[in-house]
């Protein structure tokens, strides 16, 4: 059987330019509108027999939000950034510029001391390949990053390809098929 797995961008929580690194903060007001908004498009999704989200409160809020009462995911966490964690890119930059030209380079590196990107990609894949087959459609709330890395490892893409993928808030992608067997689905649809 072929696996739906259709991943829901959350809500925001800030600004894109206040965004930090592990931001554990809730829906702002900004937030809350946006899912009150769209909610009517992406409600028909909780049809999914199975439905997810990061351990993030926005990503909870926004499953919850949306009716599907998602169970939180460890694997579905965003991206594990160490000594950067609750720092803005600009923060980061102006106290460490060499860390952040080799953290952008190489998909090895953890200069942060947290996950290299090469271990963030592959621990969602991980997650993605372990979804029971038999559970044809499947719905997950997650951070924009845990979706940018979901993309990369389904095309099986070059790890720099991470970069020029762009979530914007309630966005949705869904990828079809199999463990180690991913396609991305295009879908026509109104929002």
């Amino acid at each position: 059987m072929t696996l739906r797995v259709t991943l829901v961008a959350a809500a925001r929580s800030s600004s894109r330019l206040a965004e930090r690194f592990g931001d554990d903060r809730p829906l702002d007001q900004a937030g809350w509108h946006e899912v009150q908004l769209v909610a009517h498009t992406l409600v028909p999704l909780g049809a999914a027999e199975l439905r997810y989200c990061s351990p993030t409160p926005r990503s909870r809020a926004t499953g919850d939000a949306l009716g599907f009462h998602p169970m939180a995911q460890p694997a579905l966490r965003d991206w594990e950034m160490g000594r950067w964690r609750g720092l803005t890119l600009g923060e980061v930059t102006a106290r460490e510029p060499a860390a952040v030209d080799l953290w952008l380079a190489d998909p090895r590196s953890a200069p942060h001391g947290g996950e290299s990107m090469l271990g963030f990609i592959g621990r969602v894949g991980g997650w993605l390949d372990t979804r029971p087959a038999d559970d044809g459609l499947v719905v997950a709330v997650a951070e924009p990053a845990v979706i940018r890395a979901a993309l990369v490892y389904a095309l099986n893409a070059p790890p720099a390809t991470y970069w020029n993928v762009d979530v914007r808030p309630l966005s949705t992608v869904t990828v079809t098929g199999l463990p180690g067997r991913w396609s991305l689905s295009l879908e026509a649809g109104v929002r």
